[in-house]
C-alpha cells in the first residue's frame, strides 16, 4: 500500500491535480442542496446495475446525459426512462473555475464546457474498483468535488490497474483535476472514513463525489461513441 500524502497542493502526475480546499463552505452547502434536488428526479440516485449482474456500491444520479456501463443516452432507460436534469451554467462556470485553479493559469478554463456530472454517494462501505473514465468523446479534463467524509483516492496509470499508483486523502471540498497526459488513468475510491466530513456542510454523513465531463455527443448521438 503507498503512503497517504499529505495536505498541501500537489501534482500528482501530468495533468493531474489535487487542491485541497478549493470550495468554500458556502459552495459546499450550495451543492449539496442541488445534489438533492437532482436526487430525488427526474431520474432518482440508484445502485447503477453492472452488465455482469454485480451492483455498484456507490448510488449515482446524473445531469446532463445519463451514464451506464458503458454509455451516455439522455433518458434513464435503464431506470423509469425519463430526461435526466439538464446541466446548469452555474456548472460550467464551476468547472472553468476548477480548471484555472487546478493548472494555475488564467486560461486553463477557455472553451471548457462540460455537459454531464456524475454524482456519486458514498456511505461507509462503498467502494469504487479502478477503472477509467473513458466513455466519453471528449479528451477533455475530469473536475472532480469532494463533500463531506474524507476517502482514500488512487491514482494509477494511464496503462493497467496495477502500480505504480498514488494513495492521496480527498477531503470536504477538495478539488482533483486530471486531464492531458492522465486523462484516461485508473482510478479508484479504496476507502471512505465515516464521521470525517463537517455537518455544516448540510451534509450529516457519507461522501458526495461529483465529476465533471465533456462528453463529445450532441443529441443525435446514442451509445459510446469512439474517442477522435
Amino acid at each position: 500500500m503507498s503512503a497517504l500524502i499529505p495536505r498541501p497542493r500537489l501534482r500528482v502526475a501530468p495533468g493531474a491535480v489535487h487542491v485541497p480546499g478549493w470550495l468554500t463552505l458556502d459552495e459546499q452547502r450550495e451543492l449539496v442542496v442541488a445534489c438533492r434536488a437532482w436526487a430525488m428526479g427526474p431520474v432518482p440516485i440508484r445502485h447503477t446495475r453492472l452488465p455482469r449482474g454485480g451492483v455498484m456500491s456507490v448510488r449515482t444520479v446524473c445531469i446532463g446525459w445519463h451514464w451506464q456501463p458503458y454509455r451516455y443516452t439522455r433518458t434513464a432507460d435503464d431506470v423509469n426512462g425519463a430526461r435526466v436534469a439538464p446541466f446548469p451554467d452555474w456548472m460550467v462556470e464551476l468547472g472553468r473555475r476548477a480548471l484555472v485553479a487546478a493548472y494555475e493559469d488564467p486560461a486553463a478554463g477557455d472553451g471548457y464546457t462540460p455537459d454531464t456530472a456524475l454524482i456519486n454517494f458514498y456511505d461507509g462501505d462503498a467502494r469504487l474498483g479502478m477503472h477509467q473514465d473513458k466513455d466519453e468523446r471528449s479528451d477533455a479534463p475530469v473536475v472532480s468535488l469532494t463533500i463531506g467524509d474524507t476517502c482514500v483516492f488512487r491514482f494509477g496509470n494511464t496503462e493497467n490497474r496495477n502500480r505504480p499508483y498514488t494513495d492521496l486523502e480527498l477531503a470536504s471540498g477538495d478539488l482533483f483535476v486530471f486531464g492531458g497526459p492522465s486523462r484516461f488513468a485508473y482510478h479508484a475510491v479504496p476507502k471512505v472514513h465515516p464521521g470525517t466530513g463537517d455537518p455544516a456542510t448540510g451534509l450529516a454523513s457519507g461522501r458526495l463525489n461529483i465529476t465533471m465531463r465533456v462528453t463529445g455527443l450532441d443529441d443525435g448521438s446514442r451509445g459510446r461513441a469512439p474517442r477522435a
